[in-house]
C-alpha cells in the first residue's frame, strides 16, 4: 500500500473518530437536558416562574387546606388561598376541579404550596372591568347603602358593582353629613353620573323632582260687624 493511501485512510479514521466523539458528547448533553426536564421539582419551579395556570382535582382535605397532585408531587393549597371568601366546610371541595398556581417550591423540605386565590382575583377583576365598560352614564339602578363616610355614601348596586354618592349628590336640599338622611342598609335608587378609572359616581339628587314652592297667600283679615260700626259712626255725627 502506498504512503499516500495510508495517509488518506488515517485522515478518514481520525475524522470518523472525532465525529463519533462529538456525537456521543451531544447525545449525553441531550440526555442531561431531558433528565432536567423530567425532574418534577424542576417542572414545578418553572411553573412558578412562569405563573402557569394548572387545572387540578382536590384529592384530599387536611387541617388548614386541601391536597392536589402536580407532576406526581403532593401539593398543598391553604384554605386562605382556596377562595376569595371564608370557607365554612373544606369537605365541599373534595374531588372538585380547580385552577391553581405554584407559589412556593422547596425540594429540600419536600414542600410544594399552591394557590387558587390569585387566579380568582384576576377573573373577578376582569369581570368587573367588563361590567363597568358596559355601564352607561345616565343609567338608573337600585342599590343598598353599604357604608357611610363624611364625604358620601357607598352604594352596593344590584348588579354587584359599587359606587359613591357624594354628599352633594344626596339631595337637592342641603345635607351636612350623609348619616343625617341615610342609614346603612337603606334601599335607594341612584343614577350613574360618571365613570372614571374604574370608579362609579352616583347621584340621588338627579332623580328628585324639582318642586316649586307654592306662592304664599296673603290673607286680609276681615273686621267683624264692619257695617254696623260704620252705621254707628254716622249716627254720632251731628250736622
Amino acid at each position: 500500500m502506498s504512503e499516500e493511501m495510508k495517509e488518506t485512510m488515517q485522515t478518514d479514521n481520525d475524522c470518523t473518530t472525532e465525529e463519533a466523539a462529538a456525537s456521543a458528547t451531544e447525545t449525553m448533553a441531550d440526555y442531561e437536558d431531558h433528565f432536567d426536564d423530567a425532574n418534577p421539582w424542576n417542572l414545578v419551579t418553572k411553573y412558578m416562574e412562569e405563573k402557569t395556570v394548572l387545572p387540578v382535582k382536590v384529592e384530599g382535605v387536611v387541617n388548614g387546606g386541601v391536597i392536589v397532585m402536580i407532576e406526581g408531587l403532593r401539593g398543598f393549597v391553604p384554605a386562605s388561598k382556596l377562595s376569595l371568601s371564608y370557607i365554612e366546610d373544606l369537605e365541599t371541595y373534595l374531588l372538585k376541579d380547580i385552577e391553581v398556581q405554584v407559589i412556593d417550591v422547596d425540594q429540600a423540605n419536600n414542600r410544594l404550596v399552591l394557590s387558587a386565590r390569585e387566579i380568582l382575583k384576576a377573573k373577578e377583576k376582569k369581570a368587573r372591568e367588563d361590567q363597568i365598560a358596559s355601564l352607561k352614564v345616565g343609567t338608573v339602578l337600585e342599590g343598598t347603602v353599604e357604608t357611610l363616610q363624611n364625604y358620601g355614601a357607598f352604594i352596593k348596586l344590584d348588579n354587584g358593582l359599587s359606587g359613591l354618592v357624594h354628599v352633594s349628590q344626596i339631595s337637592q336640599k342641603r345635607v351636612k353629613t350623609p348619616s343625617d338622611v341615610l342609614n346603612a342598609g337603606d334601599k335607594v335608587t341612584v343614577k350613574v353620573i360618571g365613570i372614571k378609572d374604574g370608579k362609579i359616581s352616583l347621584s340621588m339628587k338627579a332623580l328628585e323632582e324639582v318642586k316649586e314652592e307654592p306662592a304664599e297667600k296673603v290673607v286680609i283679615p276681615k273686621s267683624e260687624n264692619i257695617g254696623t260700626n260704620l252705621g254707628d259712626l254716622f249716627k254720632n255725627i251731628k250736622l
